[in-house]
């Protein structure tokens, strides 16, 4: 149920097309709710049926021209009243925890260099996040409720990547040297 609930909070940021909202899922969004191209206008069409969103006028009528979308009053509603809802915490499902766990079955060739990969991984997504925050969060930019909201998304994706930094380098250590 979040997709639809993700394209219209990017649609009340700013009126786009599902062009757009794709290359705006790869930028932000897209770090804690991901979609691909199709997700986005098959949920496009579904919020524009419903009633929660539509396509802009065209300043000039042409033929393959891309529609942009606004959202509607009914979509601002269901969007706040999502906000509302209660809603349980989802299980961690990771493929890497689940072969670490084979591993301990049929052994652990390869597994090394797949955790140090993550390692590698995590490392720079952390670095990209703390990039985004110097640039787009200083502390003069935190003082409106949105811009501060905005502030703890990111910073829970830089906690969540410190605590994989920390983790897996705990993994690497406790697994011990690689063997030849």
């Amino acid at each position: 149920m979040s997709l639809p609930h993700a394209i219209l909070t990017a649609l009340l940021e700013k009126p786009s097309s599902g062009l757009e909202l794709t290359r705006r899922f790869d930028k932000s969004i897209g770090y804690f709710w991901s979609a691909t191209h199709q997700q986005i206008y098959r949920e496009l069409g579904k919020l524009e049926q419903a009633g929660h969103i539509r396509a802009l006028p065209a300043p000039v009528p042409a033929r393959g021209q891309k529609k942009e979308y606004e959202v509607l009053p009914a979509g601002r509603a269901e969007l706040g009243d999502w906000v509302g809802r209660t809603e349980d915490p989802k299980p961690l499902r990771s493929s890497l925890l689940l072969r670490m766990r084979a591993a301990a079955m049929v052994g652990s060739a390869g597994l090394r260099a797949e955790l140090e990969r993550h390692l590698a991984l995590h490392r720079q997504q952390l670095d990209e996040y703390l990039a985004i925050e110097a640039r787009d969060f200083p502390a003069e930019r935190r003082r409106t409720e949105p811009d501060r909201l905005r502030h703890l998304v990111l910073r829970g994706g830089v906690d969540l990547e410190r605590f994989w930094v920390e983790w897996l380098t705990s993994a690497l250590t406790e697994l011990g040297p690689a063997e030849d």
